[in-house]
Order: structure tokens, then C-alpha cells, then sequence
């Protein structure tokens, strides 16, 4: 039995509860956790759990209706290669959408969920420490 000190939750709205699950555990490493479906699931990796809540769940019906839709926040997976999961995903079917992005802080590429919630998968740049010169 797991704590809720265990896990930091993140709520996402979703149109049909089984697709959100066989999406974030067969694509994106997700281990199922609860599965009351159709109306909630969550999916935990690593520290996050992530609610899936069907239009049925109380959370979605405690949702103001102009706030049901997906929106721009996301959740930031960290992945050790960039390219190798976007070949992965995409193998699978998985479309993106937004081409690979590079930053100061790393590389990153968005996809969604089969409801639309946005997901980005983010390789952060390898630091490398400053040699010192000898003298």
C-alpha cells in the first residue's frame, strides 16, 4: 500500500478511460495502478501518479465545462534518447505534435494522449564539467 507523500498526482481529463490507459502503459512506460474504468484509472512511473478521469468521474464532473478540453500544460517525461523514442513512438503509431525542439537545457518533442492532453518528452543536455587547467 503506497502513502500519498509517495507520489506527486497530476489530474488529466480524458475522453475514454481505457484508451488513456493502453496509451500510457504500452507507449509512454505507465504501470497501471487502479483500474475502475470506465469512469477513472491511475497510471503511475517513477514519483508520478497520473489520474485518469473519464467524463463520469467526479473529477471531470467538478470540472467548469469550459475547462474540459485539453489544454496547453503538460506533462515533461525526461528520456535518456530523444531520436530513439520518437522512432519508437512512431513505430507505434504515435503521432506528434510538434517537430524536436532544442534549448539551453536540452531537446524536447510534444505528443498527445488519445484525448488530446499534450505530453512532452524532454532529453536534457549532458552537462560537462569545466576541465581545470594543470599548471
Amino acid at each position: 500500500m503506497t502513502t500519498p507523500d509517495d507520489y506527486a498526482s497530476v489530474r488529466y481529463l480524458v475522453d475514454d478511460v481505457p484508451a488513456a490507459i493502453d496509451f500510457y502503459t504500452n507507449r509512454l512506460g505507465f504501470t497501471l495502478h487502479t483500474n475502475p474504468a470506465p469512469a477513472f484509472a491511475d497510471v503511475i512511473r517513477g514519483p508520478l501518479r497520473l489520474l485518469l478521469s473519464g467524463p463520469a468521474s467526479s473529477g471531470a464532473r467538478a470540472t467548469p465545462t469550459d475547462l474540459t478540453g485539453p489544454g496547453g500544460n503538460r506533462i515533461d517525461l525526461i528520456v535518456g534518447d530523444l531520436d530513439a523514442e520518437i522512432t519508437r513512438l512512431r513505430d507505434a503509431g504515435v503521432a506528434f505534435r510538434s517537430d524536436p525542439v532544442t534549448g539551453p537545457g536540452g531537446r524536447q518533442i510534444l505528443l498527445a494522449d488519445p484525448a488530446g492532453n499534450l505530453i512532452e518528452l524532454f532529453q536534457p543536455t549532458a552537462h560537462r564539467q569545466a576541465s581545470t587547467p594543470t599548471t
